[in-house]
């Protein structure tokens, strides 16, 4: 039985981990803890194979005040967490680092692969490529690392930007059709890969996704649809969106393009085991 620590007691990628292994009773035991304060620097790590670190600020902010502390927690704290796992016997430590590693999403496609640069543009894409740095030099043949980037997450209790779309989806009449290209990755779709990443012992940089990518406003009319709402998308607002909106950071975000090149994300094993409407379906009811 592999023995599993989750750190970030309430990470929604965290419970929502622990919820997916009761699909394999018997071959998983997890616990989780909070580092909001010091206790957990008395917690036993030596008696688990497996340290799941969640714990960490997970929004964008773009308060120069909150700067200090999206190194603090992001960056010192994972590597502080690293450094007492490998100390105390931890065979294995996963990172949820992001994609926003490599900044933000732009008007024009853009599509990530293995030879792009990750280029943060803000303290929080930066903390979480400085926590990676850190924790690289901590890893030996004893002490795996395993760093994921997921694209945005989305499933059922998700925050963030999805919920809100899913609200738009059902109260706005029309919405803008404009033809952009993303990743994302549904929840269940991420367990099974960290899953596998554990049955497997893996080490290095992974960047699971969805099967498919997703154009916004076909997404926003699946929830509609889903909830028996009728949507019009309209090609109306797009020469508005393109010369004013793209310079809106929440407008750049809906409807911007980010995405990774698919070979990226492809493993040996299949976690991706929902397409995009069933996911939507399973979200959203």
């Amino acid at each position: 039985m592999k023995k599993i620590l989750i750190t970030g007691s309430s990470s929604y990628i965290g419970t929502s981990f622990e919820k997916w292994l009761r699909n394999y009773p018997g071959k998983y035991s997890i616990d989780s803890i909070s580092l909001r304060n010091d206790l957990w620097k008395k917690q036993d790590f030596s008696k688990y194979d497996v340290v799941l670190h969640m714990a960490g600020i997970a929004h964008v902010s773009s308060d120069p005040k909150m700067e200090e502390m999206y190194y603090k927690v992001n960056r010192d704290l994972t590597i502080e967490t690293a450094k007492k796992s490998k100390v105390e016997g931890v065979k294995q430590f996963i990172f949820m680092s992001s994609m926003i590693v490599y900044g933000d999403s732009t008007v024009e496609k853009r599509v990530i692969d293995n030879n792009t640069v990750p280029t943060p543009s803000n303290f929080y894409g930066n903390s979480k490529l400085q926590a990676e740095k850190g924790i690289k030099t901590l890893e030996s043949d004893n002490f795996k690392i395993a760093i994921i980037r997921p694209p945005m997450i989305y499933g059922k209790g998700s925050k963030g930007n999805f919920p809100k779309l899913a609200k738009a989806a059902q109260k706005l009449p029309i919405f803008p059709d404009i033809d952009n290209q993303r990743s994302m990755l549904y929840i269940d779709n991420l367990c099974e890969f960290i899953r596998f990443m554990i049955d497997n012992k893996e080490s290095g940089l992974f960047f699971p996704q969805n099967r498919e990518y997703v154009k916004t406003s076909e997404m926003v009319k699946l929830i509609a649809d889903v909830h028996g709402k009728k949507i019009i998308l309209t090609k109306l607002f797009n020469p508005i969106l393109k010369v004013i909106g793209f310079k809106s950071e929440l407008i750049n975000k809906v409807f911007g393009n980010f995405s990774y090149d698919q070979s990226m994300s492809l493993y040996k094993e299949n976690y991706q085991i929902g397409d995009l409407r069933k996911t939507i379906e399973l979200t959203e009811k």
